[in-house]
């Protein structure tokens, strides 16, 4: 029997007892109890008899912070991990959290921008627009005329998601090193991965960059469009960009949909989609529903959130192009070929696995088709075709 890992920080009580609640409300009482967890459990804590559903495991990270809506995120995309109804839960998680004083906003834009807010604005609405886990946007004006949106930084968040990587970092390598779960999906390569993402989004005038390369990049596609950043008015901790009137497509009711050009606009989303991997090498790595906004003339989508990006390399992006077209002819023998191409295989790959559940995968395309609608699910059904036959895609 594994001995419980003992080198716990003292100092992340409160983390390491939501952890524990966590593993013990969504079935996992043992895993806890073999990390040592449990000895951080009050008697309170006593779990719920009553099933914990995937829209609990949700909620349950939105309570948590937000390096943990983040890791939720990330997990809606891990079909290799979570049932289907799980995916869909996380899928749907809100960044959105209370807003923090105004007067912290003034205090840090004046900091980055190195003049007073009145100076910098002509207007400057103090209720914000939207409030983050990371960061709040206010609509405001500059001296010119245009109207743009501002997004600024929680005070001190670097700091808390910093605490909280230190707090799992343990833990994760813990679940490797000694359960079966650990060593199938690499938690600690996960958690680093993960770490990376929200430090670099942290980091506003990269998204300032990314925002300028996707207007550029989809820039023939006509019914998309990209806020541009103003570069005078970006610094690590604030970034200023258009303003685009609109709303998210979460908020618009059934009887609105109706009226849209809803096929169009997929379509156009769709093909923007194969375009930013397969021909630039640059696409948006986080695109829900919550990041795309409807424009105020019902004919246009907005894409804005460029926080996180990825990019490949034009070999890569050709070998996804080759990959999708062998699924596309029933090709699974080929197309398992190319998907190890653009992977790394682990201590217990298994090739004729890997290679079945890739036939299969094709088969099924080749009959019900790659489109709009198919080709998220396709990537999920490859990432557990994957994880199973221990295989990692890149």
């Amino acid at each position: 029997m594994n001995r419980p890992l003992k080198t716990l920080n003292p100092a992340y009580f409160k983390r390491y007892r939501d952890f524990a609640r966590l593993l013990v409300k969504h079935g996992e009482p043992d895993l806890a109890e073999r990390i040592g967890l449990t000895n951080y459990l009050k008697e309170d804590d006593a779990p719920d008899t009553t099933q914990a559903r995937a829209e609990d495991l949700a909620a349950d990270l939105e309570k948590m912070g937000p390096t943990f809506v983040k890791l939720g995120q990330l997990l809606s995309t891990r079909a290799d991990m979570l049932p289907i109804e799980y995916l869909e839960a996380l899928s749907r998680l809100q960044d959105s959290v209370a807003p923090f004083p105004y007067a912290e906003v003034e205090r840090i834009v004046e900091e980055e921008l190195g003049t007073k807010i009145k100076n910098a604005f002509a207007e400057f609405e103090q209720t914000p627009l939207a409030s983050a886990s990371l960061g709040q946007v206010h609509r405001a004006t500059l001296p010119s005329g245009r109207v743009v949106a501002v997004k600024v930084q929680r005070p001190d968040i670097e700091e808390v998601i910093t605490q909280d990587f230190e707090a799992m970092a343990p833990l994760a390598e813990f679940l490797d090193k000694h359960t079966e779960i650990g060593a199938k999906y690499e938690f600690s390569g996960l958690l680093d991965d993960l770490r990376t993402s929200i430090l670099r989004e942290l980091d506003y005038r990269e998204e300032a960059v990314s925002l300028k390369t996707m207007a550029e990049n989809l820039a023939d596609h006509k019914r998309l469009v990209v806020p541009l950043p103003v570069e005078d008015y970006t610094t690590t901790r604030v970034l200023t960009m258009d303003y685009v009137r609109g709303r998210k497509i979460t908020a618009i009711g059934p009887l609105a949909q109706c009226e849209l050009q809803g096929d169009t606009l997929v379509s156009e989303l769709f093909h923007a989609y194969l375009d930013q991997i397969l021909v630039h090498g640059f696409f948006h790595a986080d695109p829900h529903p919550g990041n795309v906004f409807l424009t105020e003339d019902q004919e246009h989508l907005a894409l804005i959130d460029m926080g996180m990006i990825c990019q490949v390399t034009p070999a890569a992006s050709t070998t996804l192009l080759k990959l999708l077209l062998s699924l596309s002819e029933g090709l699974g023998e080929e197309a398992a070929g190319y998907a190890l191409d653009l992977s790394t295989r682990k201590p217990n790959f298994d090739h004729a696995g890997f290679t079945a559940a890739f036939s299969t995968l094709a088969l099924d395309v080749r009959s019900a088709g790659m489109g709009e609608q198919k080709f998220g699910a396709i990537f999920l059904m490859m990432q557990k075709a994957a994880a199973e036959n221990g295989v990692r895609l890149a």
